[in-house]
Formats: structure tokens, sequence, C-alpha cells
């Protein structure tokens, strides 16, 4: 979820990690790694950066911890990762680690930056452009055979809104294999600027282009100033639909 929240965001640097969390690292023989807390989501996970060099090293994994499975299943995010290897540039699973409800998950770190960092942000017309590129690459390939689905039925259902979902969908557009939670920070950009590859993905699956549309769009305001939309928009592609962006963010928000 892209939403501001008091419980989101970039945690304190001096946040403990979790039990779990360390000694899945330690039989790793990354227990002596460098571990920076970088984001906490609205269901208490937390992500670490992983640097095994030490202090001055590059950081080369990132390690995901959740409390529980319920809102954000880093196994379901570890099958979708596993499955999209070879079809589209996300970042490979070295490990997954049940105990309990807990889970952690460490992936292999990527050689570029978030779409939010510094350098993109002072310059959003190269982001946006690297943003609408990288939703098209991934809308582009074929969704046939992919096992996820991230319809509005299905998120209806697993939010137990079923009785009362936000109105009417409007009519299909066309199917594709969805990021799942397309807000810009979740888009990796190479040293040029250019789109690199996806990260979060774990609701990734089937559905109708706009889902990811109107939500990526609908992120950009919390996260650059001075930008024109019409960038994002040229990139990927297409023109805006007022009645599809309206109809899939009240979905984002009700699930």
């Amino acid at each position: 979820m892209i939403l501001p929240s008091a419980l989101t965001g970039t945690p304190p640097a001096d946040t403990p990690v979790p039990v779990l969390l360390q000694r899945s690292l330690e039989a790793l023989g990354l227990g002596a790694a460098r571990l920076s807390p970088i984001w906490r989501n609205g269901a208490r996970g937390l992500t670490f950066s992983v640097a095994s060099g030490g202090v001055a090293a590059p950081i080369d994994f990132y390690a995901k911890w959740n409390p529980d499975a319920v809102g954000e299943s880093l196994t379901q995010e570890a099958e979708r990762l596993a499955w999209i290897q070879g079809r589209h540039p996300a970042p490979t699973v070295v490990d997954l680690i049940l105990e309990g409800p807990e889970e952690v998950l460490l992936t292999r770190a990527l050689p570029g930056e978030s779409a939010v960092a510094p350098r993109w942000k002072a310059d959003p017309d190269l982001a946006l452009r690297a943003l609408g590129t990288g939703l098209r690459r991934l809308h582009d390939l074929d969704p046939q055979d992919c096992p996820f689905d991230w319809g509005v039925e299905h998120r209806l259902r697993t939010a137990g809104l079923a009785a009362e979902p936000p109105g009417d969908a409007p009519s299909l557009d066309r199917l594709v294999l969805c990021q799942g939670d397309p807000c810009a920070p979740n888009t990796l950009l190479a040293a040029d600027g250019s789109f690199l590859a996806h990260v979060d993905l774990g609701r990734h699956g089937v559905a109708d282009r706009w889902a990811d549309l109107a939500v990526m769009s609908m992120s950009l305001a919390w996260n650059f100033s001075g930008y024109d939309e019409a960038t994002f928009w040229s990139a990927y592609g297409i023109e805006p639909e007022a009645h599809r962006i309206e109809y899939y963010r009240r979905l984002w928000d009700a699930t």
C-alpha cells in the first residue's frame, strides 16, 4: 500500500533487527553484515539493506521481515519473483525462511536506484519516462501462462468486500501482467536514468492494465514536484481515461 501513513516510511536508524532475520543471516554466513533499516510497511514489516562486506561496502542484498503473513505475504512475493525470472527484470530470491507466523525474504540487490532517489527526483521528466517505459515493458508480456490473479473479483474477495465493491468496474480494456504495487519507489532506474527493474512484486498478477496505471499516476504527486504527468502517459503510450483511473484508485483504497 502506498498511502501515506504514520506506520509506514523509513524507520529510525537504531531500529532493532528482528531475531529471526538476524539468525537467518547468520545461517547464510552474513552474520557480520552491515544492516540498515530502509522501510516499514503498514503491516509492521521491515526491510533492511545488507552489505556483506561491512561498513564501507556496497549493498549486495535486501532482507525483508514480516511478523506474520497477513496483509503482505513474503511467501507470495517469493513465488512471484521466482516465476518472473527470465521474463522481466526483478530481484532474485536468495532464501525464504518461515518460522511460526514470521517470514524472512532475502533477495540479491540490483545495480540501480529507486525512481524517487534524490538524483531522479531532481529530474522528474527522466524519472517519469522510465516509470512509463517500465510499466509498458511489463504490460507487453504475454499474461496467458501467469498463475497469479490480481483482477477485481480476486481483490474484492481477498479483502472481504464482495458485498460492497467500490462501484461498478469499467469494461475490460486489456489484461496484462500487472506489477501490483505500482508506486514510483518500486521502480529501479539504471545509472543513465533508464528503466532497470521492478521490485516489491508481492501482488503481481493478471489484471486490467488500468489497475497499474491508475495507481502509478496517483503516486507521482506523492513523490515528485514540478513534473508534467503527460510525460508518464507519453512514455507508456496511452492517453489517460478518467473513468478507469477513478475506479481503480477507489479499488486501491478499498483493498
